[in-house]
């Protein structure tokens, strides 16, 4: 094992039920979510464990439950001895979860930046996002470029792998960008959201989280952390803060992101919080890359016990 990555998951991992196993069996996890929830000033943990899918579901409750959940996971890993990564990065909002990991924010930060964070897109002007498989990035953007007039605008928002992608934007932009899609042979997916996220609807949101960040303080990155908006590492303070200011209204460039990691040395990807979505990410980046997931007692053990009998042998 040359390198690990411990990687963080966004909107879209949440499952009714999720981190109650590790609530359950770690005392580490239930004191973390136990904090989570009076700092938040609501049971995120109950809402996690027991739903409703349709209120999980809501931004305004996704966000900040799978940041709860992640955290709570991390602290796992460190508790059994999970080795320290030599970069973090989280996918959209799982970037704040990577900035706790990487001691750049107290977890009392990140909990109220990401309830912020939720509130404001929760609000932002309608729109919509589809995914779209088997069309290429740079075809799917010059797609997006025909399709947008005036204010109707759609852009790639998401560059998961180079054959998934996510387009967003106004309704009417990124229905015409689906069927200039679907004429190039790609398949398109009508995502069940009501925002428009990552794309330029979101100025008015990412303006206002500027100004929210500026009441906060940032440390300087214990670890690299590889943010979605140039999938490039930072360790400053100030450049992390303002990277993240520009976040929700540009394209997250997750497949850049790894495959920056992957030529930096990194043979080894955790991912940490709820789902499998990042795994499968990764796999479809690179092959030969190893991947693990911690969502629960079994897949945390297990994780634990691979990262070190591996380490053990180099």
């Amino acid at each position: 094992m040359k390198k690990i990555a411990c990687i963080f998951p966004g909107q879209g991992s949440q499952s009714v039920g999720m981190g109650k196993d590790l609530n359950d069996n770690f005392p580490g996890a239930q004191a973390a979510l136990a904090e989570i929830d009076k700092i938040a000033g609501r049971s995120l943990s109950r809402l996690s464990f027991e739903g409703p899918e349709e209120e999980l579901k809501r931004t305004i409750n996704t966000q900040p439950t799978i940041l709860a959940v992640s955290i709570a996971a991390w602290q796992c890993y460190r508790e059994l001895g999970g080795p320290q990564p030599a970069f973090v990065a989280g996918h959209s909002l799982g970037e704040l979860t990577a900035l706790v990991a990487a001691q750049v924010l107290p977890v009392e930060t990140a909990v109220r930046l990401v309830v912020k964070r939720a509130q404001l897109m929760e609000e932002c002007p309608r729109g919509s996002m589809s995914a779209v498989l088997g069309v290429p990035a740079d075809a799917l953007e010059q797609v997006c470029l025909q399709a947008s007039s005036g204010a109707e605008v759609a852009i790639v928002a998401n560059f998961n792998t180079p054959e998934q992608l996510v387009i967003s934007g106004s309704p009417p932009a990124v229905e015409r960008a689906g069927e200039l899609a679907r004429a190039r042979g790609g398949k398109v997916i009508p995502l069940p959201v009501g925002g428009a996220f990552h794309s330029p609807l979101m100025t008015g949101a990412a303006e206002e989280f500027s100004r929210e960040l500026v009441g906060y303080t940032f440390a300087e990155a214990r670890v690299p952390v590889v943010q979605n908006v140039d999938a490039r590492p930072a360790t400053s303070a100030s450049e992390i803060k303002d990277r993240l200011s520009r976040q929700m209204p540009n394209s997250v460039r997750w497949c850049a992101t790894v495959e920056y990691m992957r030529h930096q040395g990194v043979d080894t990807f955790v991912e940490i919080g709820p789902g499998k979505a990042l795994a499968g990410m990764v796999k479809k980046i690179d092959r030969s890359a190893r991947v693990y997931n911690i969502y629960d007692t079994g897949t945390l053990r297990s994780t634990i016990d691979a990262l070190h009998e591996t380490a053990a042998v180099s």
